[in-house]
This record gives C-alpha cells, sequence and structure tokens, in this order.
C-alpha cells in the first residue's frame, strides 16, 4: 500500500510510503488520505491526525504520468477531496518532514497546525517551472507568510528552502535532526489525548474562522488557471522535457 493508515494511542497516522517512486502522489493516495481524513472528524477516538513520508523523503508530488493520464477537472477529484478535507479536518494535524517535500509536499504543510522538519528538510514549489500556477492556496497564504518578495522567489523562481527557512518563514514550527523528526511530532500529536476534545475543536475553528472563505475562494481560482494551463503548450512542453530527461525549451512561447 501507498498509503499507510494506523491508529495508535489517539492519533491517526497517514504515511505516504512509496519511498520507491520517491513518495509521488497519485489520484487513488489522494483519495485514501481524504477518506482517512474524514473518518478522522467521525472518529471521537481521533484525538489528532499525524502526516509523515519516509525517513528520506516526505513527497516528491504530483506523479505526473498519472496526473497527466487523467488531469482533476472538477471538485470531485481525489487531489482536490484531500484538499478540502485537509482544510476541514477539526482535529490537531500535525506533519513531520523528513527530506524533500515538492509541490504540494509544501503546499499541505499550510494546512497542518504543527509542522516539524528535518534538518535534511528541502522544499520547493516548482510549479511555474512546470508551466503551471501555484495550488492549494499558496497563492494566498505563501505572500502573507513571507512577504511579496520572497513569496516571489519561491512562487515564481521555485527557489527550494531549508528547514530552518520554513520556521522563519512561519510555515515550521521547529527544525529537528531527522532521526528524531517522526516521534517528537508524535509526542506533540498525543498531548491532545490529555485536552479536552470540544474545546480543541472549536478552538481549532475559531483561529481559522477569519480566513477560511477567502481561502476557499483562493482555492477554487488557483484550480480554474491550474486545470487550464495543464492543457496549455507551454506545460505540454515542460512534461515532455520532464519524460524525455531534458531541459524544457521555452523560446518559442
Amino acid at each position: 500500500m501507498s498509503i499507510k493508515t494506523a491508529i495508535v494511542n489517539g492519533v491517526l497516522t497517514i504515511e505516504i510510503a512509496r519511498p520507491e517512486k520517491k513518495n509521488a502522489l497519485t489520484r487513488a493516495m489522494y483519495q485514501e488520505m481524504a477518506d482517512a481524513l474524514k473518518a478522522a472528524n467521525e472518529d471521537n477516538t481521533v484525538r489528532a491526525v499525524m502526516i509523515q513520508g519516509q525517513p528520506s523523503i516526505f513527497t516528491s508530488g504530483n506523479d505526473i504520468e498519472d496526473f497527466m493520464s487523467s488531469p482533476p477537472r472538477d471538485e470531485e477529484a481525489p487531489v482536490f477531496q484531500f484538499m478540502h478535507a485537509l482544510i476541514g479536518c477539526n482535529k490537531p494535524v500535525v506533519a513531520a518532514v523528513n527530506g524533500a517535500a515538492i509541490g504540494i509536499g509544501t503546499t499541505l504543510l499550510l494546512h497542518c497546525d504543527f509542522v516539524y522538519v528535518a534538518d535534511d528538510a528541502r522544499l520547493a514549489m516548482p510549479f511555474v517551472s512546470l508551466g503551471l500556477v501555484p495550488e492549494f492556496g499558496s497563492s494566498l497564504l505563501v505572500p502573507r507568510l513571507m512577504g511579496q518578495r520572497r513569496a516571489a522567489e519561491k512562487l515564481l523562481l521555485g527557489d527550494p528552502f531549508t528547514g530552518e527557512q520554513a520556521v522563519e518563514y512561519g510555515i515550521a514550527n521547529a527544525v529537528l535532526p531527522a532521526g528524531e523528526v517522526v516521534n517528537y511530532a508524535r509526542r506533540v500529536a498525543e498531548r491532545f489525548n490529555n485536552l479536552p476534545p470540544t474545546a480543541v475543536r472549536e478552538s481549532k475553528k475559531l483561529m481559522r474562522r477569519g480566513t477560511e472563505e477567502e481561502l476557499l475562494e483562493a482555492i477554487q481560482v488557483e484550480a480554474e488557471i491550474f486545470g487550464a494551463r495543464l492543457r496549455s503548450p507551454e506545460a505540454i512542453e515542460a512534461f515532455q522535457a520532464f519524460f524525455q530527461k531534458r531541459q524544457p525549451d521555452f523560446s518559442k512561447f
């Protein structure tokens, strides 16, 4: 299985487990994660959710071959179901990041309540280089967190950044040695076993009340442009170059 789930000591763990493909996410994997998050909302034994990858990589983003064989077309697409399920999760969500977190591997962190990154973590949002646009509300949230100038570096140029920078930018809580990230994140998640669950849920809801409508609108606008960009000549050239293992040529556009 490429997504492993387990509930242990009040924590639902969602583990991305496809290391042979650098934890690239397929439609089926998005659906499994979405279903797990929705189930967590209804399960009173779950007090927190933890998302983790493998010791060497969090996720390289979308599996491009799978993604292009059936690109998302509407809100029912698994990737959008996952987005809405993560935003709508009423339990605290803790992320533990080892290695690379590319594309949605970084943007999903914007919607977690706690993010802990390894000292070997490398984050990047290279959407433009693929002929695409930012997604998952990142066009709204990243400039607010980093400021316009740094956001331009990360979203327009796709410059990667470190775990230390993720903390500086407000994306992560702390940097830890690679071998300690998962256990530390789990200890944070387990702390919610000793807190009143309704108070936690209502507080999380209040913390997000002022931005939820704006965020959902941003995701919808991004999705419309993203879908159009998938069919653009620039994106086609970028993906062909990826499969052919060459540099894309955008000089004709």
